[in-house]
């Protein structure tokens, strides 16, 4: 099996780092972006590995995860911009990885009605602008075509979930899914990255292994206190990327205002297969 035939990353890596050039460096040859990737550190499963010191989740066998700085790399090895503080959990049996980062928002309320024709909407507009910025990071124009899952709120487990069709100028379709779980100051956001023809069943998959995600003691969303701060927007403005409160605190709200579609990934089977290997080493 191949994961990298297409899959690609949502476009919250571009919204946060869009301030000043980019500088991630690009691969110099196949050969030598499997071996850094099979040289990272990857911490395998079954184990407990820790977001930051917000939350715990457990690996399964035959998926591993990536700390905030070898994430940091991976990110660069897939032609991502690269971040800190992001962590990556990966099954590359099942052709599929997740990147995991917490956003200290505050308080999210959870009463809102998600219109999902309008919020459809606000990501088309947003296509151009988005991509007027993709352009200049040398990224391929990406454009939002429709929904694959609207957007919804489960209440018991306080997720929204959402996924969205994508189409590159080269007419191949791809799907991102996004899921964020709300906790007591802010929201974890876990993005999907998975080929397109197998999304449904590793959405199921990563669903299973998101059973075993919990924010530690104290930052649970059923843990608010009276005095804690409450972010100023809600549920929709999740699904728009945080909106300008995000955008305009990396310095480039006024430029567009709006989420940023971006960062298209395409990973070679060779790539998988050497961390398959690594996997089943010992």
């Amino acid at each position: 099996m191949i994961l990298g035939r297409l899959v690609r990353v949502v476009g919250w890596t571009v919204v946060l780092a869009i301030a000043g050039s980019p500088t991630w460096a690009q691969p110099r040859s196949r050969e030598q972006t499997v071996q850094q990737v099979r040289l990272l550190g990857w911490q395998r499963g079954p184990s407990e590995a820790r977001i930051g010191g917000i939350a715990t989740i457990k690996v399964p066998e035959g998926q591993a995860f990536l700390d905030a700085a070898n994430t940091r790399r991976f990110l660069e090895l897939t032609q991502n911009p690269p971040r800190d503080n992001h962590y990556t959990l990966a099954d590359w049996e099942r052709e599929w990885f997740a990147i995991f980062y917490f956003q200290e928002t505050g308080y999210i309320k959870d009463d809102e009605a998600l219109d999902e024709a309008a919020l459809l909407r606000s990501l088309q507009e947003s296509d151009g602008p988005a991509n007027q910025e993709r352009q200049r990071l040398g990224m391929p124009a990406v454009h939002t075509v429709g929904w694959h899952v609207a957007p919804h709120y489960d209440t018991l487990t306080k997720r929204l979930e959402w996924g969205v069709r994508l189409q590159g100028d080269d007419g191949k379709p791809t799907i991102n899914y996004t899921i964020r779980l709300l906790g007591r100051r802010g929201v974890m956001h876990a993005t999907l990255v998975a080929a397109p023809e197998g999304l449904d069943r590793d959405i199921a998959d990563f669903k299973s292994v998101l059973a075993e995600y919990s924010f530690v003691a104290g930052e649970k969303y059923s843990e608010f206190r009276a005095g804690d701060r409450v972010a100023e927007y809600g549920l929709a403005a999740l699904v728009l990327g945080g909106a300008a409160a995000v955008a305009t605190k990396s310095g480039f709200g006024k430029a567009l205002g709006k989420f940023v579609l971006a960062g298209v990934v395409a990973l070679g089977g060779a790539i998988t297969a050497a961390v398959r290997k690594l996997f089943r080493r010992g």
